[in-house]
């Protein structure tokens, strides 16, 4: 089946990297009626998938709760997966993903338990700041009083050499959409149904899509639904994680100067750039360690060509619990080859996150990040990601990957750059980190953590015929 990309909002097609600049405006709906007028006013600005801007791009999102707001009936609602009803904040959700201690919903910033209801998630992307300042300041005065409230408008930073704020090269690793035009290897090209709803999945199933009855749509905006009697309200959409993750750089860098230094006390500069590398998986260029494992090469930044069951079976070169290994295992899966590529790429997602704040170093170069002295300020990354199914993606991810001690065969690691090493039933808030030798493993421990969840909410992206529906509700 043909990819109707001029039905696709355009964030799921592309990430953007022409449009540097970004804001993202999240919304709460105080009166329907001015909130839908709006609605149908803004969605003729949203950028559809075979739409190539050059300079301003526009997405919208819903909660589940937002859905409700503009006017969706219950039946509808109904038909969306219940992890967008549940949100992130639930106990049982927040034992899923690991959100404790500092990161425990109570303490975020928005879209915890504390704040106010996330309802509309609107994403301005540009391609300089001036352009982004004029269009967000624009939407900003076109928020209907009484209709919509801004509760937080979150800016974006552009980093030095597409790096984030730790100092490593992001975005590396993304799976390729089999039916665009953007071609890959088969390891790496995954069904357009495990991103977008609608579509073949990675089982030759259709992902469940939300529905509307078909006597709710006079207009026949909307295609046929395989529900009898329905039309497919979810039909070229998807699902969107965002999570804000604030970043401690200056933690990051001065736990593995303390971890690596000389005996007389003095830095070990080689040693705690490698310690860093084996935690992630990477140099700082985007060398990948598996490849390089002493050092980071030039012209291999962007390397993503390499396995891990034949190159590196027992973890020497990158550690089991690398955080690349963990978060896309590949073929290192305890089955065959061919079986763990197909399991792992039913797990994907498309990331489309961007940094905030500003750098601690203009370089991000480990040695500066660690002599930095002004580290206060507010730094992180806006995680976000998009797939069609929330749970066997992203939270099945974070769970059995991600913050799973017992991932891959250790014994009490989770992942020390984005896992939560807080354990509720544990009264200790540091982690372990084992780098596999040949003899005696090398084990650090009390690994702080790094990264700290301020906010977060789950999304549904329509289609844009959806979105047009949605707007005349």
């Amino acid at each position: 089946m043909q990819l109707e990309i001029n039905d696709i909002q355009g964030l799921v097609i592309r990430g953007y990297s022409n449009l540097p600049a970004a804001d993202f405006l999240i919304l709460s709906v105080t009166d329907t009626t001015a909130a839908k007028k709006w609605l149908a006013a803004i969605q003729k600005d949203v950028t559809p998938g075979h739409h190539k801007p050059k300079e301003i791009a526009v997405h919208i999102a819903f909660s589940f709760e937002g859905l409700k707001q503009i006017g969706l009936d219950r039946a509808s609602l109904d038909s969306f997966p219940i992890e967008l009803e549940d949100g992130m904040t639930t106990r049982h959700k927040q034992q899923f993903l690991g959100d404790f201690g500092n990161s425990a919903p109570d303490n975020w910033e928005w879209g915890g338990r504390a704040n106010e209801p996330v309802h509309i998630l609107l994403m301005i992307y540009a391609k300089d700041a001036a352009t982004l300042d004029a269009r967000t300041q624009a939407y900003l005065a076109q928020l209907p009083q009484g209709g919509l409230k801004l509760l937080n408008h979150l800016g974006t930073t552009v980093l030095y050499e597409r790096k984030e704020h730790f100092g490593f090269r992001d975005g590396i690793s993304q799976p390729t959409i089999k039916g665009l035009s953007r071609s890959d290897s088969d390891e790496n090209s995954v069904e357009p149904g495990e991103f977008i709803l609608g579509y073949r999945n990675g089982y030759n199933q259709f992902t469940p899509s939300p529905y509307i009855a078909a006597a709710a749509d006079p207009k026949n905006l909307l295609p046929q639904s395989s529900v009898n009697g329905m039309h497919d309200l979810g039909r070229n959409g998807t699902y969107v994680v965002f999570r804000q993750m604030k970043q401690d750089v200056s933690l990051f860098w001065k736990y593995m100067d303390k971890a690596t230094q000389n005996a007389d006390g003095s830095n070990n500069e080689p040693a705690m750039i490698k310690l860093a590398a084996q935690m992630v998986g990477r140099w700082p260029n985007g060398t990948p360690i598996v490849v390089c494992p002493d050092g980071e090469r030039p012209h291999m930044e962007d390397d993503n060509n390499f396995d891990f069951r034949n190159s590196d079976p027992h973890g020497l070169k990158c550690p089991f619990a690398s955080h690349i290994r963990r978060s896309n295992p590949k073929d290192s899966l305890d089955t065959d080859r061919k079986t763990s590529i197909s399991v792992s790429n039913k797990h994907r997602i498309l990331r489309r996150g961007r940094s905030y704040g500003p750098p601690i170093a203009a370089t991000l170069k480990p040695i500066d990040c660690l002599n930095a002295t002004k580290c206060d300020d507010d730094r992180g990354l806006h995680f976000i990601c998009l797939g069609a199914d929330i749970g066997r993606q992203f939270e099945f991810v974070q769970n059995a990957w991600i913050n799973n001690p017992k991932f891959n065969g250790l014994y009490e690691e989770r992942d020390a750059i984005t896992g939560n090493h807080h354990n509720p039933q544990d009264p200790r808030t540091t982690g372990t980190f084992a780098v596999q030798h040949p003899g005696l493993r090398v084990r650090y421990t009390d690994i702080p953590e790094f990264v700290t969840i301020r906010g977060g909410a789950y999304f549904f992206m329509p289609g844009i015929k959806a979105l047009q529906y949605l707007s005349s509700l």
